[in-house]
């Protein structure tokens, strides 16, 4: 595997993971999407206004199925 596909790998994981988490934890859907907004910022994810929005509703929509 490539390093770069390998750095890609951990780095999603560890977004998948840290959003796992805010999902599961005791808050409002609001503030649980403004945190999911602000990790995926943080870890360098540079998408504007509605890409973003659908980004996180497609992370919400896929841990709320599983």
């Amino acid at each position: 595997m490539k390093p770069l596909g390998i750095i890609l790998s951990v780095l999603g994981g560890a977004v998948a993971g840290a959003a796992i988490g805010l999902l599961f934890a005791p808050e409002k859907g609001k503030d649980t999407r403004e945190k999911i907004a602000q990790l995926l910022r943080e870890k360098g994810v540079q998408l504007k206004g509605k890409k973003m929005d659908e980004l996180i509703d497609q992370i919400s929509t896929e841990l709320e199925e599983k």
